[in-house]
């Protein structure tokens, strides 16, 4: 029977081997015999080293054996005393030997010398000699160059990206092994991967990286994010300069700089075995979650060496570092690089603690970057407390369904069936159930959770199913409850049948159809689709990273253009949310929170109670939240206003000021700053108040909370969700529109004198009343801008239902120079209220007859033009030459060039006269 230290060899000479060294013992020493040669029991002045490796002929390094067992920190002084001196006849490569191994067989640690500040690391086995002949013939290692990477080009990047980028650099140069990022979804993880990526390759000289994702679809997503990313200063986009490979075999291109692909193929590969291609469409971390005994352990496999990676970035990493998974990260000599949204106590764990960038979802709100979510949560009785099928003394048959085949039959049941919460939708199936959660959202969609919308276009849907049965069974039963056909809703697993996922991905993202995608965990992390508005969980979630990221598909904000071409009667997305059928919100798990956390206090309550002093943290982090979802509601020239009365700060920056003071990385920092390493409790306090009082500060002015109430009071309608109500008359609300006409009326009367538009309403008679553009304008946002905000359209209704004999069609929908008929209308000046364009046609038609009498006559084109522009002069009220080239209605038509030479010399006169005739 083997001893120890004999059993130990025995497994380094077989790692050896498999790593393609050739073994000799002294006596048949032949050092050109391969290019690796391994020699035991090699003399040394020293004394015997265990192994001296030769490569190419030359002595590079050795390897001290121990038992297994033996830790090997204390070994690597041992073997140091090897590489001090060498024989004065050995050929090697240099003074000293560059490469000192330690190993079990069990364990195994490595150094090189040739590293900055050589630290042995822990590797998986043994490299090949053609990897260190490689590293012979550079001039300097890896981590060498690490510490030389040339200043990174920030344009392009958002702040939060530049941040990642260089916190990473600086923690490879420092020879850290795990590093990782905490990017919130949809602050551009991938982008940022391709662009650290980039610079390893063009500037460290890495080798090759391993992009590594859980899911197929995702690996897809991550290989179109490298074809578009375009490295600033670079002729070439990265595609054209660098091979990237999205694995479907089980062979790595030998010359691709970059590979991708899902932890399950490699883990299948590294074992030698086949992979069944529905492996790689469902998440890795579901597939297994701990429960299901020890993984089975990896050995080494020759065709895949340990150094084939140099770096492994490993997105959504929370899902990759468990159990099964970890061995895979863990086999390679490479540095490891996390990307997640959610870090999870784990994760920071597994990555030592070293987090080299933290931007979370609730900053990424703030910024504009994502949306906040609502939560709305439907009880029913059978997700509660589960159900129980009654039978009678003659037996009850129920409807049985294989889940394999879905072929169903009737059985007979003997006994009543009874059955749990939890058992619902995986042994038992209610479509009752199904159906009482979508008729619920059904009816209230746009009654309390979309308000604003027509109806006519239900919001991007996406539902969480348990399972693929449980996906099928929620289709049909969307379809059935609104009245809609196959095209409304599609189930997106890896079980679609004739139809591809990915295209329906695609058509979920960027079509109007389908309206609701059911899924179980296909689409339920990383890929991204931005419109979906609505996120419905009809099944529980255990782990708070997962939840999170589920959550996420929700969370990308989207120009408004992009949403209006597939949901055409939205119009900014503010927020998702999230509607909970199961509980999945309330069991315990450390999810982000909602940034709003007083939502029983109203903004302007917050605002002044922030004035007057309150300073607790979730006051702040509910203001802060509020000024974020506002700052995406507004206009350039509201956040102008906001910016006159901060110093330049919009309402965005007003909110990340506020996170930042009860921010506790933030806090330290500014603590350690001040009072450096041993702070007393009061010198902390007092510190992190006066962050909190200067992030309070700006809400100290009255003029900036009346503009920031003003503005939200617009913004926003109040909802009543309190007050219950019933039928007692059916009738237009006259009371109201006496009201409105009122304050219309009471409006005009006090800012006679302040308004340019007013004064010349008031003083000039009617076809003398020369009115600007900018005075019209001036006038609309001065009745829009304070209680009780008078739209044009809301009084012109009014007087409509109190004076409907009087009032001839509706006003055009912004079109400013409305105000200007019901000014008129309402100081008696005109018996009716019609719209400006009646108005100038009217007028046109009178100047024509005018004309006509005078013996001025015009041809089809002159009139034309004419028409032309006094449909102009109804939208904007005043016209100028400059207008012909630049407003497209008279500039197809030829331009100033053009008109003078159909209306004539006299243009500029006719523009006058007619402007005094039509519109003043």
């Amino acid at each position: 029977m083997q001893q120890p230290e004999q059993q130990a060899r025995t497994k380094i000479d077989r790692l050896l081997t498999d790593s393609g060294w050739v073994l000799q013992d002294r006596d048949s020493f032949d050092r050109n015999a391969a290019l690796g040669v391994a020699v035991r029991e090699f003399p040394l002045p020293a004394g015997f080293c265990d192994y001296l490796l030769f490569v190419d002929g030359k002595a590079a390094g050795v390897i001290e054996a121990k038992k297994a067992g033996v830790t090997l920190s204390g070994v690597a002084e041992q073997s140091a005393k090897y590489m001090t001196k060498l024989p004065e006849h050995l050929a090697s490569w240099g003074e000293l030997l560059i490469y000192d191994y330690e190993s079990t067989g069990e364990e195994t640690f490595f150094c090189n010398q040739r590293d900055p500040k050589a630290r042995s690391r822990r590797l998986f086995a043994f490299h090949r000699p053609e990897t260190l002949h490689e590293w012979l013939r550079q001039s300097d290692s890896l981590r060498a160059r690490l510490r030389k990477m040339p200043p990174l080009e920030t344009s392009g990047l958002r702040d939060c990206q530049v941040e990642a980028i260089q916190g990473l650099e600086r923690s490879l140069a420092e020879d850290r092994p795990r590093a990782l990022i905490q990017l919130a979804t949809g602050a551009g993880k991938t982008f940022t991967a391709c662009s650290f990526s980039w610079r390893l390759i063009k500037h460290a000289g890495a080798k090759r990286i391993l992009f590594l994702v859980d899911r197929n679809n995702l690996g897809d997503q991550t290989l179109k994010e490298f074809q578009n990313f375009q490295p600033v200063g670079a002729a070439n986009r990265f595609t054209d300069t660098y091979i990237v490979q999205h694995l479907h075999t089980h062979r790595i291109d030998p010359d691709a700089k970059v590979v991708i692909t899902t932890i399950q193929r490699l883990y299948s590969m590294l074992r030698g075995k086949e992979l069944d291609e529905e492996a790689e469409e469902t998440s890795a971390f579901e597939q297994w979650t701990g429960d299901e005994g020890e993984p089975l352990p990896l050995t080494y496999n020759p065709e895949i060496p340990i150094e084939t990676f140099d770096f492994i970035v490993t997105d959504e990493c929370h899902r990759s570092i468990y159990g099964l998974w970890r061995q895979v990260l863990e086999y390679f000599d490479a540095s490891i690089i996390g990307l997640t949204a959610t870090p999870s106590k784990h994760t920071l764990g597994f990555f030592n603690q070293n987090m080299v960038a933290e931007y979370p979802y609730e900053r990424s709100v703030a910024d504009g970057v994502n949306v906040g979510y609502e939560i709305y949560r439907i009880r029913t009785h059978v997700t509660e407390q589960g159900g129980k099928v009654e039978t009678d003394d003659a037996g009850f048959q129920v409807p049985v369904r294989d889940k394999r085949t879905r072929k169903l039959r009737y059985e007979t049941l003997d006994e009543a069936l009874e059955y749990t919460a939890k058992e619902l939708d995986r042994s038992v199936v209610n479509p009752n159930q199904i159906r009482t959660v979508l008729q619920t959202y059904r009816d209230r969609v746009f009654t309390e959770l979309f308000p604003d919308r027509s109806g006519q276009w239900l919001p991007k849907t996406l539902i969480f199913a348990k399972d693929d049965n449980h996906a099928e069974e929620i289709v049909h039963a969307v379809r059935e409850v609104f009245g809609e056909g196959n095209d409304f809703a599609k189930k997106v697993t890896y079980r679609n049948g004739s139809e591809d996922p990915k295209a329906l991905i695609k058509a979920f993202r960027v079509d109007p159809f389908p309206r609701v995608a059911v899924t179980v965990d296909m689409i339920a992390t990383g890929t991204d689709i931005k419109p979906v508005e609505v996120l419905i969980f009809m099944r529980d979630v255990k782990s708070e990273g997962y939840y999170e990221q589920m959550k996420g598909r929700g969370v990308r904000t989207i120009p408004d253009a992009d949403l209006q071409t597939v949901t055409p009667d939205a119009k900014t997305k503010t927020r998702f949310i999230l509607i909970d059928a199961v509980g999945v919100s309330e069991s315990k798990k450390n999810a982000s929170q909602p940034l709003e956390r007083k939502n029983s206090v109203s903004f302007d309550a917050l605002l002044e109670q922030i004035a007057m002093g309150r300073r607790d943290e979730d006051a702040l982090s509910s203001l802060a939240g509020r000024l974020a979802a506002l700052d995406r509601k507004l206009n350039d020239e509201d956040r102008a206003r906001v910016a006159e009365n901060t110093g330049g700060k919009f309402p965005r920056e007003l909110a990340n000021d506020l996170l930042d003071a009860i921010d506790p990385d933030k806090q330290q920092t500014a603590i350690f700053e001040q009072h450096g390493t041993a702070p007393s409790p009061v010198q902390e306090q007092q510190v992190v108040d006066i962050l909190i009082d200067n992030a309070c500060r700006p809400f100290d002015k009255p003029q900036l909370r009346q503009l920031l109430k003003d503005i939200k009071q617009r913004t926003d309608i109040v909802i009543d969700e309190v007050t219950t109500d019933q039928l007692v008359h059916a009738d237009f609300d006259h009371q109201r529109a006496e009201q409105t006409i009122t304050s219309f009326k009471a409006f005009i009367e006090e800012h006679r004198d302040e308004l340019t538009a007013l004064q010349i309403l008031y003083n000039q008679p009617l076809g003398q009343q020369g009115l600007t553009y900018a005075a019209i304008r001036e006038l609309v946002n001065a009745m829009l801008e304070k209680p009780p905000h008078l739209a044009v359209a809301n009084v012109w209704q009014a007087y409509k239902r109190l004076e409907a004999s009087q009032v001839r069609g509706a006003p055009v929908d912004e079109q400013l120079t409305e105000v200007v008929s019901l000014v008129r209308y309402a100081l008696g000046q005109t018996d009716t209220l019609e719209p400006i364009d009646a108005v100038v046609e009217r007028r046109f038609n009178l100047w024509l007859g005018r004309e006509k009498k005078a013996g001025r006559e015009y041809n089809a084109e002159q009139e034309a033009w004419l028409r032309a522009i006094a449909a102009y002069l109804a939208a904007n009220a005043e016209i100028a030459p400059q207008d012909f080239m630049d407003v497209p209605s008279l500039a197809d038509r030829g331009g100033i060039l053009r008109a003078r030479q159909v209306l004539g010399n006299g243009l500029n006169e006719m523009l006058d006269e007619l402007q005094e005739a039509l519109v003043a």
